[in-house]
């Protein structure tokens, strides 16, 4: 009985870690977090409306080739592929992220390093040419909750 008390107990304190959690500036060149509003691709709000399915993150504004730094206090879980399609290659590349109760993926980011800590503020990696795969297109950090939960609180 003493074991599930104070296993209850760690996951509550767990829960409550994130709750106080905002990121911190996460592009070079927007450090309000700017999202993505409406343009020619379609929104980026989280739940926005893509071809007949839901958009599950959050879009940041950030230019091509610009520094992405750490949200916050952050251990890197290895490289993630964002696409399938080959056409794509050029953005296609993200990090996975955890640290404050959060797991986060970031999509379009070329990460300097997989493994490891970065702290808070810390270069993560650089922007990828989303302008060449998606001419016209606000250019954006793709921000999803492991969970696929919604970011916006966070920022």
């Amino acid at each position: 009985m003493m074991k599930k008390v104070a296993l209850l107990a760690a996951l509550l304190a767990l829960a409550c870690v994130c709750e106080g959690v905002t990121f911190g500036q996460l592009c070079e060149g927007n450090p309000n977090n700017n999202r993505r509003t409406s343009d020619s691709f379609g929104s980026g709000h989280f739940g926005a409306s893509r071809n007949g399915r839901s958009h599950q993150g959050l879009d940041i504004i950030c230019d091509d080739g610009s520094v992405v730094y750490a949200p916050f206090d952050v251990t890197l879980n290895g490289r993630l592929t964002v696409y399938t399609d080959p056409t794509k290659a050029a953005i296609n590349s993200g990090i996975n992220l955890e640290g404050e109760g959060l797991c986060v993926k970031l999509f379009y980011v070329n990460p300097d390093q997989t493994s490891g800590r970065v702290s808070k503020g810390q270069r993560l990696g650089v922007m990828m040419p989303m302008q060449s795969v998606y001419p016209g297109i606000t250019s954006h950090v793709h921000v999803q909750m492991c969970d696929r939960s919604d970011p916006t609180k966070y920022f």
